[in-house]
């Protein structure tokens, strides 16, 4: 069976909370990591883990565990829905709120800012139902809300002398497993923004698989030359 990216990432991931948790040196990180890359298949990828445990466990075979999307994270969807919300809403007057990082939404999240700003990030978020509704209202004011690029959103407000909607900048592949968000309200003489984004952790890990697929284009191109160099030769005489 032919491997996908997606997998390959989800292996490059277990690979460094291995690092992460001391089980691998940073060699045979880099030895591993540059085998997962050039893996094309299941039965190629499978061997490089078999000996790790799932991130921050002991027993759990790691190999085909689904990754966080978005998040750098070894965390599954379904580990992130139904827990207790921490937050059912914000408000800001002549000033400004946040709510990012690791917190729960509510299953109805209300936001408003008169004269202010707020800003509602999604992707270290948890949630207290698989079916979320966000309600923004912003007055002379504006919102900014972030979601990662995998999940389930729906975004209908109205915008009076003022903007409501979603960027398409960054758009993902949605998660069948993710949760579903639909955010809703409207903006009076202000703005109500909607973009998704990886988080810096995600990103990092993007760049440093990026890095690795350049290190193995450059080894086959240097392999190549010396290919070349070495295959019209004869004895120089």
């Amino acid at each position: 069976m032919r491997a996908s990216d997606a997998e390959r990432e989800r292996v490059a991931e277990t690979l460094r909370e291995a690092v992460a948790e001391g089980r691998l040196d940073l060699e045979e990180f880099e030895q591993r990591l540059e085998a997962t890359y050039r893996a094309r298949t299941h039965g190629e990828l499978e061997p490089i883990v078999r000996d790790l445990p799932a991130p921050g466990t002991t027993v759990t075979p790691a190999g085909t565990a689904p990754a966080r999307t978005g998040t750098g994270s070894a965390v599954r969807w379904a580990d992130r829905i139904g827990k207790p919300a921490t937050s059912g809403g914000a408000f800001a007057f002549w000033g400004g709120f946040r709510r990012h990082g690791k917190w729960t939404v509510g299953r109805k999240f209300t936001a408003f800012a008169f004269w202010g700003g707020g800003e509602i990030d999604l992707r270290e978020a948890d949630f207290e139902d698989r079916e979320v509704v966000i309600r923004c209202f912003a007055v002379m004011g504006g919102m900014h809300v972030t979601l990662p690029p995998d999940l389930h959103a729906e975004v209908r407000g109205i915008g009076i002398m003022g903007g409501f909607g979603e960027s398409t900048k960054n758009e993902g592949v949605v998660s069948p497993d993710a949760p579903r968000v639909r955010i809703t309200g409207f903006a009076l003489m202000g703005g109500v923004g909607v973009e998704r984004k990886h988080s810096k952790a995600e990103e990092q890990r993007l760049k440093e698989a990026e890095r690795a697929r350049e290190r193995e284009l450059d080894g086959e191109r240097a392999r190549g030359r010396l290919e070349k160099g070495g295959g019209g030769g004869g004895d120089g005489r």
